[in-house]
This record gives C-alpha cells, structure tokens and sequence, in this order.
C-alpha cells in the first residue's frame, strides 16, 4: 500500500532493494541534487552477486569543486575503462539467472554510451528500469537544497549505506545463482532482484516492510 507522505533520497547507481522498495511503496518521491556529493556510498556504487560473493562496483568521478561539490556538478571520470569491467562483471555474474537475457539488451547500453554527469547516468538507468518493471512513478528533481528535519519530507539521503546495513530490515529470501555457495545474500542491488525474480520484481518490494516495529 502506497503513503502520500513525500521521501526525499539521494541519487543512486543501480542502488539497493531497500531503495528501491521506499521508492516503490510512496507516490511523492524526491531526489536532491543539490546535495554535495558523498564519496563510497550508493551514489556512484552497486554491490552484486558473483562467483566469489559480494562485489562492489563503483564509478569513477571527478569532483570539480573538489569537496564541495554538488552531485548533479559530479562528472564521470574518462581515464578508466570502468564500463567495460562493469559489464563483464555484470555478465558474469548473472549470465546463468533467469532473466538476464531477457532485460540485458535493455541495460548493455549504458556500458557503451558516454555520459558526461553522475546524475545523468543515474537518472536514464532509473528511468530503464521503471520502463523494464511498468513502474509509473515521477521523481521530482529538488530546485534547492533540503535541509535536513523538513518536516515536508521523510529524509532518507543518507539512510542507505553500503558501510551500514538496516539491522531492522527483513529481506525475504529469493533464489540467487550462487546462493549454494554463500548463501543468501540481501539488499543487494536492484540488478540482482531484477535477473533471477524479473516481474516479481515490484511485487517483492511492495512486500518488504521498510517501517518494521
């Protein structure tokens, strides 16, 4: 069941089902772009499931204005050829899911294109998979920054971290391919739920609980 109540989250690569089940479950979602960027968190990072367990995957950026720097400001850093290692890690891992064939057309794109902006990137992945799932969503972009304890927003910029995993959180188990190796491995990114669930996707995140008492 979808809350009116607006969430305010940061921008994020490919981010976590925690994300993405607050994405899913609220009608007013926003994402600042006015925030100043933070480094080794979900906004240019994903974590996945391979051969040899979790695997961060992180885009490489350039912080024009150094520390200070806004995120929709972050450029994507050219000097590494990140696309490649991150598609041939993607397809390594999830080759033998269900569904990887069945969305990886739709996604391999966006380990050719360019693109110069994180925020950018961020934004066209979201938009696929919200076209892949038939999620009929609209993100608003802030004009401004929000200060932390609007009372307008539930702020969760700073909620999901890959550091710092929700103790309170349940993550129904679902199948993953290397999951008789390690076990099961949850909130990994959305890619992970998307290739060995596909449409069940969006029900899966409609049923997690992200207020647990």
């Amino acid at each position: 069941m979808k809350t009116t109540q607006s969430i305010l989250l940061s921008s994020t690569y490919l981010g976590p089902l925690e994300y993405y089940a607050w994405l899913i479950q609220h009608n007013k979602v926003y994402i600042d772009k006015e925030e100043h960027y933070i480094k080794q968190t979900y906004r240019n990072r994903c974590v996945i499931y391979t051969a040899n367990g979790k695997q961060s995957l992180t885009v490489p950026v350039i912080k024009v204005n150094g520390n200070h720097t806004k995120i929709k400001d972050i450029q994507i850093s050219s000097q590494q050829d990140w696309q490649k290692v991150h598609w041939r890690s993607i397809v390594s891992a999830y080759n033998h899911s269900p569904f990887f064939l069945y969305y990886r057309d739709e996604l391999e794109p966006f380990y050719t294109k360019t693109f110069k902006y994180l925020l950018d990137y961020n934004h066209e992945l979201l938009e696929i998979l919200f076209y892949l799932l038939d999620i009929n969503i609209k993100i608003t972009y802030t004009e401004k920054f929000i200060e932390k304890d609007n009372y307008r927003f539930i702020d969760l910029r700073n909620h999901f971290s890959p550091k710092k995993e929700n103790p309170d959180m349940v993550f129904p188990a679902y199948t993953q391919v290397f999951e008789v190796t390690h076990g099961f491995i949850p909130n990994l990114s959305i890619i992970d739920l998307l290739f060995n669930e596909g449409t069940n996707t969006v029900e899966y995140l409609k049923r997690m609980d992200i207020n647990p008492d």
